[in-house]
């Protein structure tokens, strides 16, 4: 078979428990976004515009869901003979199986399928962030340096950047320092966590690292340092378009609400660079004559009698009348009682609000997002506090 450039490994085990109820039945990665995606739509739709057509997809953490949306990987083109997608659990040895320990020792784990695939480069992405990234430029400006590893680097403000991987480099873009969560950030250049190893390189530092009694097998903390210190081409590939970490409820929120205005902060419509997804095919959405519908983004089978103001629809959900919906995101196939009251609020899929329920109260903003896990009743008349959470289940 035909050496392959550049293959992708995904991230997408993570448990995600700063989404809470989200994440109690699913993986992060399969939490749905933007009326009619799944976060992973955006790694997987970012190698097809990229031309990387094989891709693993490392799952741990609740993966039936997210198994069966990837599937073939048909809906991002990824249904190839020799390549295409392929779903990675933790790899099942003859005295049973064995969790992924850090995401170094995820992709270790994986070393046969590196092999089985034998490309020159690898890329290594996270499955929780939103963004579009054309992997090929920073694969050439990597093959160009001749560099062992090289990482995106995006600038976040000053205040955040002890949430993130942070380095300093020169005009050469070559890596000068490099720290994990630092307390005291000396520069705001954040990784991004998107790595290109070349093959050879990454085997024998996950062999290396995998042998270190002290390690917990992690990228950032643990990998990178060490080759930084052992004087390895390590170089930063800077990006400047959208990008976010959706790993809170409230960063989850906002990149949900940069998607509505004429002008969004991210356009989920730019033809030359699609986001691809798999949705069941619905009918047209439709608004009764009593429903408004407002700065706001919604995709197929919606039913609006109400009214809807800064607020992303998913498919199939149903706004019964009088219901007034604020500053919300409701994923797919919900109900929305009639006359319930939500202002900042986040329902999760299949969720039935009862009539004249209030979800959020005057306290409400995007620090205090109500959230509702998938599968829940909530039943008529019911008030939810601002920023309460509530699993899945039924509440009376």
């Amino acid at each position: 078979m035909k050496k392959k450039k550049c293959i992708a490994m995904l991230l997408a085990g993570g448990q995600g428990t700063r989404l809470f109820a989200l994440t109690n039945s699913v993986a992060k990665p399969a939490v749905s976004f933007g009326a009619k995606y799944r976060i992973i739509d955006f790694p997987l739709s970012n190698c097809t515009n990229s031309g990387i057509d094989t891709v693993g997809v490392l799952t741990q953490y609740q993966p039936l869901i997210l198994n069966e949306y990837v599937g073939n990987g048909e809906p991002w083109d990824l249904d190839r003979s020799y390549g295409g997608v392929h779903t990675l659990p933790p790899y099942q040895a003859k005295a049973g199986g064995e969790w992924y320990k850090g995401t170094a020792n995820a992709i270790y784990q994986n070393l046969h399928f590196l092999d089985e695939y034998d490309s020159e480069h690898v890329l290594i992405l996270s499955g929780d962030h939103i963004y579009k990234m054309d992997y090929s430029k920073m694969l050439a400006q990597h093959i160009s340096h001749g560099a062992d590893c090289t990482i995106a680097a995006i600038d976040v403000p000053k205040d955040e950047a002890n949430r993130f991987g942070i380095m300093g480099y020169g005009a050469d873009m070559r890596i000068t320092s490099f720290e994990e969560k630092p307390k005291s950030p000396k520069s705001n250049h954040a990784s991004m966590g998107v790595y290109i190893f070349k093959k050879d390189v990454l085997v024998r530092e996950l062999i290396t690292d995998a042998a270190d009694k002290s390690s917990v097998n992690d990228f950032g903390k643990n990998i990178i340092p060490k080759m930084l210190k052992a004087g390895c081409g390590m170089y930063a590939y800077s990006f400047a378009g959208y990008w976010k970490d959706v790993g809170t409820v409230t960063s989850l929120w906002e990149a949900n609400m940069d998607l509505l205005g004429e002008k969004p902060v991210f356009d989920l419509n730019d033809p030359s660079f699609k986001v691809y997804s798999r949705n069941e095919p619905l009918p047209p959405s439709y608004i009764g004559d009593t429903g408004k519908f407002i700065n706001s983004v919604m995709t197929t089978g919606c039913e609006i009698y109400g009214t809807v103001i800064n607020s992303v629809i998913g498919e199939g959900v149903t706004v019964k009348q009088g219901a007034v919906i604020e500053n919300s995101v409701v994923m797919q196939g919900s109900v929305i009682g009639k006359d319930v009251k939500m202002n900042y609020g986040m329902v999760d899929e299949n969720v039935v609000i009862g009539d004249g329920s209030v979800i959020g109260d005057e306290q409400s903003d995007k620090m205090h997002i109500t959230l509702i896990g998938r599968d829940t009743v909530i039943a008529v008349g019911t008030k939810l506090r601002s920023g309460e959470i509530i699993e899945k289940g039924s509440v009376e």
